[in-house]
């Protein structure tokens, strides 16, 4: 069994819109009720996609969730014509886009069974998000559906909050090699939301049957959510042997770089200081939403947002990092704005699967073929654009149905209509 990093994109949908649903997510809700363009966005995150092939790098894709969601609209007592303003735009969210919050994912070397498992994440924090993993649980069960290699786990009940991998980090000496999971949970934000609790990790923790003695559970510090880190992905990010992160990213940085140290005496920790690079500079950049991959011919890399290098401290800190010869060798640039301006990065994009990719639903499993002809569908089904207003037009309704409808046609996953 050949296990390699796999990065599973969400395919941006049709209805891709400026909301502002989303308290604590500080671009979510500057951006909020502007005119979006999902052919835009959709075709930046294939281009995304394109660059990571490019590169060497295993590349999957998700599709976008139904939207408008009516049976969730159903539930609620109202349809897509009669609800109100504050159920409407929640029932079209794209945000299923950004797939780093579909599940958290525990590689085959790390679990009781020897399989890779993945918990899908209950999102219950964010009413748009809450109504996702109904069909986000089809959808892997679709991809991941080869039982000798996956197990996909229901998400833990929604008495606790989980966000998915947005929130999890692995260490280990490779991808291939047993490796410690890191779980990282908020207390308080102030006047925002801590969305992963703690009794969701551990309870993700003992269904992925992971080793005790190697799981930590860190909190992420109460400065970086009041900031606008909404999960810890704006903070730090890991990747095989390399923790990239900021100073002000855990409650107790100290306890758990020693107990990293310990376990993985290969470790490397890569911290960025607040004296050089603030958190504010940091989470407007999405500094640490970045990709952090390992490159086919050795080294690691950082795949960064155009916001990044748009940032002075951002870029000439990691500027000098490479020139340090340090485990981060390159930095390469991607243009997500479209994403990034609803609040989700290059990182949030995508979730990281450990696993031969042999073993996955070859549906699900992009090239340059099936890229280009995502683009195509893209081009001719994606509206152009959304202002907040039109979401109450019947005729955008049918073509957003209709779109996703030519999607699964093109990938040949009408099984998931």
């Amino acid at each position: 069994m050949a296990l390699r990093e796999i990065n599973f994109d969400g395919i941006i949908g049709p209805s891709h819109n400026y909301a502002g649903l989303s308290l604590g997510n500080l671009a979510s809700t500057t951006n909020a009720l502007n005119i979006s363009h999902p052919r835009d966005a959709a075709l930046q995150g294939v281009e995304k996609m394109r660059h990571n092939l490019g590169l060497g790098l295993a590349q999957g894709i998700f599709v976008p969730l139904p939207r408008p969601n009516h049976d969730w609209l159903s539930d609620l007592g109202t349809t897509v014509q009669d609800a109100p303003d504050t159920l409407r735009p929640a029932a079209f969210s794209a945000s299923a886009m950004w797939a780093a919050n579909a599940a958290t994912v525990s590689p085959a070397p790390d679990t009781e069974d020897g399989r890779c498992h993945l918990t899908v994440a209950n999102l219950r924090t964010m009413a748009h998000r809450s109504h996702e993993w109904p069909d986000t649980y089809c959808q892997l069960r679709c991809a991941f559906g080869n039982g000798e290699h996956f197990r996909v786990h229901r998400p833990v009940p929604p008495a606790f909050g989980d966000e998915g991998a947005a929130n999890h980090m692995r260490i280990a000496p490779s991808h291939g090699a047993p490796g410690v999971e890191i779980f990282v949970y908020g207390k308080s934000g102030g006047r925002f939301p801590a969305r992963q609790h703690v009794e969701a990790s551990r309870a993700v923790a003992r269904f992925h049957g992971l080793d005790p003695e190697r799981t930590l559970f860190a909190a992420q510090s109460e400065e970086a959510i009041a900031a606008g880190a909404f999960h810890n992905d704006v903070v730090a990010v890991a990747n095989e042997n390399v923790l990239f992160a900021h100073e002000q990213a855990f409650e107790n940085r100290a306890e758990l770089y020693t107990a990293l140290r310990r376990l993985v005496p290969e470790v490397e920790i890569v911290e960025v200081p607040a004296a050089a690079v603030g958190l504010d500079d940091a989470i407007k950049s999405y500094l640490f939403n970045a990709q952090l991959v390992s490159l086919p011919d050795g080294g690691m890399g950082l795949i960064l947002p155009e916001e990044a290098r748009e940032t002075p401290s951002v870029w000439r800190w990691l500027e000098q990092m490479v020139e340090g010869n340090g485990p981060i060798r390159e930095l390469f640039v991607v243009d997500v704005r479209q994403s990034m301006a609803n609040g989700g990065g290059p990182a949030c994009l995508r979730l990281r699967v450990v696993a031969d990719p042999a073993a996955v639903d070859p549906r699900f499993m992009a090239d340059e073929a099936k890229l280009d002809a995502i683009s195509g569908c893209i081009a001719e089904w994606w509206p152009e654009q959304i202002a907040p207003d039109d979401l109450l037009n019947p005729e955008l309704w049918d073509r957003i149905e209709h779109a996703r409808e030519a999607l699964l046609e093109t990938l040949d996953l009408s099984d998931l209509a």
